[in-house]
């Protein structure tokens, strides 16, 4: 039962981590349009949060050694409620940036501690990461897909809208209030960790994130544009989008266990990257784009709980785990951020998406040859690393 219990408690976390983000992506040209803003001032709603996932990754460890790992979570979950919440009060753009950098900042601080969470309750089985990267999957999709509908019903208020996800939130705080109740030990005598700068493998983690990052975000912010570049209809585009996202879910539940029965890891980080090399070599041929687009989808949906599941396979402690997630998510979701404005510079540049496809490529061929000189076995995790 207790297992359960816990099941739930990083279910229902992880589904909070997206909606902020995702319910302004499906938005955004009502939000333009409402609020009278420029395309670069509407990018910024949902690059500040990815980048503040990056920027304040590492003071989520901090906080866990001061205040306790469920205690940092519950913090977190609450910031993502508020600022969620906070959308409601008013219809302007300030109110949306604001609410995008604390929301971000709450995202940085449950991503690396939920890993964490695993080592911590699950020490033996690494595979339920599966569950924190299905649940952020699932909470993505429900508000990229649902935001529109209630913008509708809701006789086009803006602001219900996108405040209407915090209620997802309160769910989460009402059950995880109830874990930190619990009698938690004391970890006030213990060792405390600083982020591996040094580690060579903790330095090859946070470049793969950092290009996992870039494609995904990549991916997700131009798959709709390139669509209708290629002549698709708006309706057809968010629709490849949608299988995108939704191709992901069984993907990101399945490879996890598949590894943790096989143990190959790195063969399986290839795999799904070479998934997204066929798709983006799909999209450069005369072919309908469906199959491109769930190629791509298999790739992204595997890629990102392995890099989820590296930290915790390679690290003996929680507290270890968590370290290194915060140091891979500190790289990776800067380098992330920028991924989606680099691929838009080559487009502007070259005036159509070949020329960003092929930059596509060249992020994933980088990111297959730092995953094939990844050194697998928890030699390089075994010192902890002392302030």
């Amino acid at each position: 039962m207790k297992k359960t219990f816990y099941l739930f408690a990083l279910f229902i976390a992880a589904l909070n981590l997206r909606p902020i983000i995702t319910s302004v992506a499906s938005m955004m040209g009502m939000i333009q349009s409402e609020l009278s803003i420029s395309a670069l001032t509407a990018s910024l709603l949902t690059t500040l949060p990815v980048l503040c996932m990056g920027l304040f990754a590492p003071a989520a460890t901090a906080l866990s050694q001061r205040l306790g790992l469920e205690r940092t979570l519950f913090i977190s979950l609450l910031l993502i409620t508020l600022a969620t919440a906070l959308r409601g009060a008013d219809r302007s753009v300030t109110i949306l940036l604001v609410t995008a950098l604390c929301g971000g900042i709450g995202i940085s601080f449950a991503g690396p501690l939920l890993s964490s969470f695993i080592k911590k309750y699950f020490p033996g089985r690494p595979g339920i990461v599966s569950i924190y990267s299905v649940s952020m999957t699932i909470g993505a999709a429900l508000a990229s897909g649902l935001t529109i509908p209630i913008y509708n019903h809701s006789q086009h208020n803006l602001s219900m809208a996108l405040s209407c996800w915090a209620v997802l939130g309160v769910i989460a705080l009402i059950f995880w209030m109830a874990l930190i109740r619990k009698k938690l030990p004391s970890n006030s005598k213990a060792q405390r960790l600083r982020l591996p700068l040094g580690n060579k493998k903790a330095i090859q983690f946070t470049l793969f994130f950092g290009f996992m990052a870039s494609m995904f975000y990549s991916l997700t912010a131009w798959i709709s544009p390139i669509a209708l570049s290629f002549g698709y209809s708006t309706q057809d585009a968010a629709m490849l989008l949608t299988l995108f996202t939704l191709s992901q879910v069984p993907v990101a539940l399945l490879v996890p266990n598949l590894v943790n029965r096989s143990g190959k890891l790195k063969r399986w980080l290839v795999l799904c990257s070479v998934s997204e090399l066929i798709g983006l070599a799909l999209l450069l041929s005369p072919v309908p784009m469906l199959s491109a687009v769930l190629f791509l989808g298999v790739g992204a949906g595997g890629l990102f709980p392995l890099a989820l599941m590296l930290p915790i396979v390679e690290t003996g402690t929680a507290e270890e785990a968590g370290t290194w997630s915060a140091m891979s998510q500190m790289g990776g979701y800067i380098m992330g951020a920028f991924g989606p404005l680099v691929i838009g510079w080559i487009f502007d540049l070259s005036g159509h998406f070949n020329a960003s496809i092929m930059a596509m490529l060249v992020i994933v061929v980088l990111m297959i040859s730092v995953q094939l000189s990844m050194s697998m076995g928890r030699k390089a995790a075994e010192a902890p690393h002392k302030p």
